[in-house]
């Protein structure tokens, strides 16, 4: 019995050697290798991950459906959102993801005391968190991260939109401190795509956000917005010149770096073709002789030319150098574009006695808003997708690239900051001469896009000598924030200026206020997002789609009577 009882036991002890030495062979398996454990993550191998991410999605906005809104473009193709505001419901996951990493960033900085980095989260947060609110309204924000701290909190109830707004400003403050202190203890050069490591810049911008979410809330909180932007102003710590700007640059290796819609990763560059240069911008640019519109759009392919001699109502082909080229009609960009640069000039004449269709006869077209089909525009013969409008302008040639020159990603200048103190000068605040900020404006603009060199003969252009009114001032603003619309979108919302109206196809005759919540916290987060939207103001636009609608006025707007 006892051998038995003891080679039992013997049994089970090897089997338990057996198991243990398993589970420790089992636990060192399972260690991924390529993850780096939290208490050992280098911040530095954050930072370009979540600047890169937020910079992109920036410009994605600016460069994409918003400027459609603002009308710096139109699209002739797959136009609906871009064009007529037909939208649907819009996730904003990517920016909650980037939160995440970056709030990692925030406190393994702080474990480490490295305060440079732990400035540049703070700003990166305030950036991506003044987005959210901007665009949708009351979102998560107290209590948006703690479920990425183990605390099992994947339900975040929505704040108000003033609380997101106090907390960005808040952050910012914190940042703007920490920049001052001048410490970069643990930076690696190299790893901060917008200013590497410089802190007086990143200081300047902190600061320039402040100014840009102090004048955001300057219709509602007017008192501590004045104090903030007097506060800022006498400090003399913002930009002030375009080498301040907050811009990154593409690597441009694949289509996921590189500028939206470069041609080299498209097998059919139609994105590119798509996008048209909007009339109402173009228009602007034209009457004042701007610098800046060679360097942002191309002439048209193919002038129209009035004849009165044709004996017919219009030419039925394009002429080459003014040589009929009989049967074609039409050519490819690729076709129309080597033989530009070979120096060849096409036109299409017109008899203006017997041809009754308005034609715009200018060398730069611009599409009019909100159109029903606005690949026909101009007397196109190639309506559709099937080749480009050669009777309306492309974008410049350089936004075919996928990086370099002008091809940046720009998240705040100092020709915004100059509007802004321009602005503030116009409602009496103490930051000095109206007209001098208004007039620094242009200048960081058209030194930004490299064509200050016109400045003095832009300046005695009809309509851009000072008038001191607050529609000339945002008028200049909205124009120099060229790829980054969503700017220009926030302050049309709050000013009513540039004075934009509708096309006629768009979903409503005014232009939409906000982002619709995305189905995830409508479906999933439902309470909360239901508590949100009942924050939101209905008006006569909404009466189809409801308070989720691009349409209803959130805090930030209410009581204004403004945009419409």
């Amino acid at each position: 019995m006892n051998r038995r009882f003891a080679a039992k036991w013997l049994i089970v002890l090897t089997l338990l050697l057996i198991m243990s030495s398993c589970g420790d062979q089992l636990s060192k398996i399972n260690e991924n290798p390529n993850v780096v454990s939290p208490s050992t993550a280098n911040p530095n191998l954050m930072l370009p991950t979540i600047a890169t991410g937020l910079a992109m999605n920036y410009v994605t906005l600016g460069y994409g459906d918003i400027a459609g809104v603002v009308q710096h473009t139109q699209k002739d193709g797959w136009f609906s959102d871009h064009n007529h505001y037909d939208w649907s419901p819009k996730d904003w996951s990517p920016y909650y993801d980037l939160l995440r990493n970056n709030n990692f960033l925030l406190q393994r900085s702080k474990e480490l005391g490295y305060t440079f980095h732990q400035g540049v989260a703070l700003t990166l947060k305030a950036f991506t968190f003044g987005l959210i609110t901007d665009l949708w309204g009351d979102a998560p924000y107290t209590d948006a991260l703690k479920g990425a701290l183990s605390t099992d909190l994947l339900l975040p109830v929505f704040d108000k939109q003033q609380t997101i707004y106090a907390g960005i400003i808040d952050d910012l403050k914190q940042a703007s401190a920490l920049f001052a202190a001048g410490r970069s203890t643990g930076y690696l050069t190299g790893y901060d795509v917008y200013y590497n490591g410089d802190n007086t810049k990143w200081q300047k911008l902190a600061n320039s956000l402040l100014l840009r979410y102090y004048m955001r809330i300057s219709a509602k909180l007017p008192q501590v917005a004045r104090a903030g932007i007097e506060s800022i102003y006498q400090s003399g710590i913002y930009m002030k010149d375009a080498t301040d700007d907050a811009t990154m640059d593409y690597i441009g290796s694949t289509a996921a770096n590189s500028w939206p819609a470069a041609v080299a990763f498209d097998t059919d560059p139609s994105e590119f073709r798509r996008r048209k240069p909007c009339r109402t911008l173009l228009d602007k640019l034209t009457a004042y002789r701007d610098p800046r519109l060679k360097i942002w759009f191309a002439p048209v392919y193919v002038r129209w030319v009035a004849d009165s001699t044709l004996p017919q109502p219009a030419d039925p082909y394009i002429r080459k150098n003014g040589v009929v080229q009989p049967g074609v009609a039409a050519m490819t960009d690729a076709k129309f574009l080597a033989e530009v640069k070979a120096g060849a000039t096409f036109t299409r004449r017109f008899n203006p006695k017997t041809f009754k269709v308005a034609l715009d006869t200018s060398t730069y077209v611009g599409l009019p808003p909100g159109l029903i089909d606005p690949s026909a525009y101009n007397y196109n013969p190639t309506t559709g997708q099937v080749v480009q409008n050669q009777h309306v302008s492309q974008l410049a040639e350089v936004y075919r690239n996928s990086n370099g020159g002008i091809l940046k990603a720009r998240l705040c200048s100092s020709a915004e900051v100059s509007f802004i103190l321009a602005e503030a000068a116009l409602k009496g605040w103490a930051v000095g001469s109206a007209e001098e900020h208004y007039r620094q404006g242009i200048r960081n603009s058209l030194a930004a896009w490299g064509v200050d060199g016109g400045f003095a003969t832009y300046m005695q252009q009809p309509g851009i000598r000072f008038t001191n009114t607050l529609e000339q001032v945002m008028t200049q603003k909205w124009i120099a924030g060229w790829t980054a619309a969503t700017e220009a979108w926030f302050d049309y919302r709050r000013t009513g200026f540039p004075a934009l109206k509708a096309g006629p196809a768009a979903a409503e005759n005014v232009l939409p206020v906000r982002f619709i919540y995305g189905d995830n916290e409508t479906n999933y987060n439902y309470a909360n997002a239901m508590n949100a939207l009942q924050t939101l103001e209905e008006n006569s636009h909404t009466r189809v789609r409801g308070k989720n609608s691009q349409w209803s006025k959130p805090w930030l707007i209410q009581g204004t009577s403004l945009p419409w």
